[in-house]
């Protein structure tokens, strides 16, 4: 929260910003929690940050969606079946490497993680509510500010637009290549 108590001393601005970063990280969590209670989801969270993480970066390997999603290579490679069985995928050659595989948003599941976050935002929506023009002026410039720092692009209609900065489809993987087909991964 802001300060406001003008008999304290200015904080400096690597505090503040130190703080602050802290203050956001905590309030995307519960806000997240929040919102998930909220729509009754029973998906895992892994589920969504993936395809998010595809429809914002676009393709890449399984070890680089990984890592983005922030998730071993064994539990994205279940991920990876599961959401390949849903259709919400496409596996393609990496025509760097034919013995690896990139993997890309398939249109439904971009539709699917645009329904989930449409229903997240329509539970949050009533908690919002009433905001002045200037407090949501605020918000927009708040996540425009996050996605730039975060590496995330700039802000669009259906996602975000990749940023140069972040493009884990080029980041080096390991010298052992992908199996053709993911589930031949051993299980975690």
């Amino acid at each position: 929260m802001p300060r406001t108590d003008s008999s304290q001393p200015a904080e400096e601005p690597a505090a503040r910003l130190h703080r602050l970063l802290g203050e956001l990280v905590a309030v995307n969590n519960r806000l997240t929690r929040l919102a998930v209670s909220a729509v009754g989801e029973t998906e895992s969270p892994a589920v969504w940050r993936t395809l998010g993480v595809l429809r914002d970066l676009g393709p890449m390997r399984l070890g680089a969606l990984a890592r983005a999603s922030r998730v071993s290579q064994p539990t994205m490679t279940k991920l990876v079946h599961t959401l390949d069985e849903r259709g919400w995928i496409r596996r393609t050659p990496d025509p760097e490497d034919a013995r690896a595989w990139l993997i890309a948003a398939d249109p439904k599941g971009l539709a699917a993680v645009a329904a989930w976050r449409e229903s997240v935002a329509t539970a949050l929506a009533p908690r919002f509510a009433g905001l002045a023009e200037a407090d949501l002026d605020a918000l927009d410039r708040a996540v425009a500010i996050v996605h730039e720092r975060a590496g995330l692009g700039e802000v669009s209609g259906e996602g975000r637009t990749p940023a140069s900065a972040a493009e884990p489809a080029s980041a080096p993987e390991s010298s052992v290549s992908e199996p053709e087909h993911p589930q031949e991964h051993p299980a975690e």
